[in-house]
């Protein structure tokens, strides 16, 4: 079987997509937990000049950090993996009780191509455990599609004040194997 490895995605355009759609909603603040499917887009943010990036130690602290945000009048989106998800579950609780905007876009794993066994159960149980939460979720499947949706989840969630969730799934991101873990 071939399976795409992450060091075979590094040409394509959605990370410069999701990126542009998040210059354009006007993105100032990016918390995020250091993630592989997320590294071309974190280094775009970080090199950009009007946005202020955050590196968090546990993805709930990025729901107040743009909770704080929203309060003092900028936007800002929380970048991680499904496996961060279920960290969030207690701290989303602000968000639907206070009506704050949160946008989250959450690389996938546990699903196409997985090798790895621990990421199988978030991986699996994402969508439902945040569509439970109150979140509104929208899928990406294909890498065209990612920057306009990105763009329209943060239209929807700052136009509604509610939380929305761009799940990029793993076959936009790529798989790893084992062969290509042992190589690195």
């Amino acid at each position: 079987m071939n399976v795409e490895t992450r060091s075979d995605i590094r040409t394509e355009t959605w990370p410069e997509d999701i990126f542009q759609a998040l210059k354009r909603a006007d993105i100032r603040q990016v918390a995020f937990v250091p993630d592989a499917g997320h590294t071309r887009l974190i280094l775009d943010c970080e090199r950009n000049g009007a946005m202020s990036c955050v590196s968090l130690t546990s993805e709930e602290e990025g729901i107040g950090m743009l909770a704080g945000a929203w309060l003092g009048g900028e936007r800002g989106v929380l970048l991680m993996q499904s496996s961060g998800v279920g960290n969030c579950i207690n701290a989303l609780s602000l968000i639907e009780e206070c009506r704050f905007p949160l946008l989250m876009l959450v690389t996938m794993r546990g699903e196409w191509g997985e090798f790895n066994p621990w990421q199988l159960p978030m991986g699996q149980g994402t969508p439902a455990v945040l569509a439970n939460a109150g979140v509104v979720v929208q899928r990406a499947e294909h890498a065209h599609e990612v920057g306009e949706m990105v763009l329209a989840a943060a239209q929807m969630a700052f136009s509604t004040n509610r939380p929305v969730a761009v799940l990029v799934g793993q076959r936009v991101i790529g798989a790893k194997d084992f062969e290509a873990k042992a190589e690195h």
